[in-house]
């Protein structure tokens, strides 16, 4: 059962908001030195644009590394998808993990449904399996029902309970209801703190172990030992008082995260 890690882990690393943000390539370097089996680029928009070339030189890089790359995105234009089916290939992931919606297409899940099936085919050709993450700005029961409409085997689920409070769906809700098709798997725990003055909350990320996600409860649910599922791990800081302050709870919470994983694993939490 790899244990992997995703950009959305370095976020403040790549952003723009710091002096020297991190390339791919550190990210590839740093993730291997915390052990991880795999590394999911996901959302990453400079992936879209590489050529063969730059890709082949990711993948070897990666290899050198001994880590396994997987693919995220977002959207389900038939173009866009196609694109990334080339990455995939070339980066030799299994995973396309995706989101039903962008700000330019909102497909209903009819449309979105219409579309996935259309490019089974191809999926197939590309031995991808296509991941749609649960998410606030699609109701869970209608991205299980395309799964389930679909009932294709390279059509499944990216789990991140995490994501759906915003649309109160609680995690338990949404792992009950996603387990029998998950195929990709977002480990990010999640907490409620006050906001200045008592005046309702905000919610934030937490190390993983340290908030709410019920994590134990999740693994037992959706069993991803039994059916060679990543974990991804994942999570949301906000940023902290200064640059060096932010990238070193960055380090820290990946470093706790990963930790996490694998002692959970160890223990044989996975495997019950």
């Amino acid at each position: 059962m790899p244990i992997g890690i995703s950009t959305y882990a370095f976020f403040w690393h790549l952003s723009e908001s710091v002096e020297k943000p991190y390339s791919l390539d550190d990210v590839l370097q740093r993730s291997a030195e915390l052990g991880v089996d795999l590394v999911q680029i996901c959302d990453y928009a400079p992936l879209a644009e590489m050529d063969g070339a730059q890709l082949a030189a990711i993948r070897r890089r990666a290899d050198a590394l001994g880590v396994r790359l997987e693919v995220g995105t977002k959207g389900v234009r038939p173009e866009h998808l196609q694109n990334h089916l080339r990455i995939c290939e070339a980066l030799d992931s299994r995973i396309l993990r995706t989101m039903l919606k962008v700000p330019d297409h909102q497909p209903s899940i009819e449309e979105a449904t219409q579309i996935l099936t259309d490019l089974l085919p191809a999926f197939e050709r590309s031995d991808v399996t296509v991941a749609i993450e649960t998410y606030e700005q699609v109701p869970t029961p209608d991205i299980v029902r395309l799964v389930e409409t679909i009932d294709h085997p390279r059509i499944g689920i990216c789990s991140d309970p995490s994501n759906t409070i915003a649309i109160l769906e609680t995690p338990k809700q949404v792992i009950d209801l996603v387990a029998p098709r998950v195929t990709n798997m977002h480990i990010k725990d999640f907490e409620f703190t006050r906001r200045t003055g008592s005046i309702g909350f905000q919610l934030t990320g937490a190390p993983l172990g340290t908030g709410l996600l019920d994590y134990d409860y999740m693994v037992d649910a959706i069993r991803p030992a039994d059916k060679n599922l990543s974990q991804v791990l994942e999570h949301w800081l906000p940023w902290q008082a200064d640059e060096a302050t932010t990238l070193a709870a960055e380090d820290d919470w990946n470093s706790i995260g990963i930790a996490f994983l694998k002692q959970r694993t160890a223990a044989g939490r996975v495997a019950r």
